[in-house]
């Protein structure tokens, strides 16, 4: 099954605990930080290893308008080594609102907003092989 990466902001935790538990109870692997970064842990090191193994990176787009450097740095890896052919594919996601990155803009993402269930069944069809 896919691994998916959930890229999202620290005050969307919850949302995206709840959309990584979903996935999980549909057969897939995620990596949530929640989960995957314990204390003492290098928290680069972590995440590098979760890109790394991902097929996947869910892109949690958020109504903050500030911009969350780790979610940068996560999603901008991820696009540089889609574009590479390196296997992964970015799928964004409006979990709380907002637009995805301008670079991102003619990729459809799954509106979470709008209609959970809906958006969680169709992140669960984009991450089947």
């Amino acid at each position: 099954m896919a691994g998916a990466f959930i890229s999202h902001r620290s005050s969307d935790k919850a949302r995206a605990e709840a959309l990584g538990l979903e996935l999980t109870a549909r057969g897939h692997r995620v990596w949530l930080d929640l989960w995957e970064i314990g204390i003492g842990d290098s928290i680069v090191a972590r995440i590098d290893a979760g890109l790394a193994d991902a097929s996947h990176l869910v892109l949690c787009l958020s109504d903050d308008a500030t911009r969350a450097p780790w979610m940068d740095r996560e999603w901008m890896s991820a696009l540089a080594r889609q574009l590479t052919g390196a296997g992964i594919t970015v799928l964004p996601a409006r979990l709380t609102g907002g637009d995805p990155p301008a670079i991102l803009a003619d990729i459809r993402y799954a509106d979470l907003v709008a209609d959970w269930d809906a958006a969680v069944a169709e992140l669960d069809r984009a991450l089947r092989p």
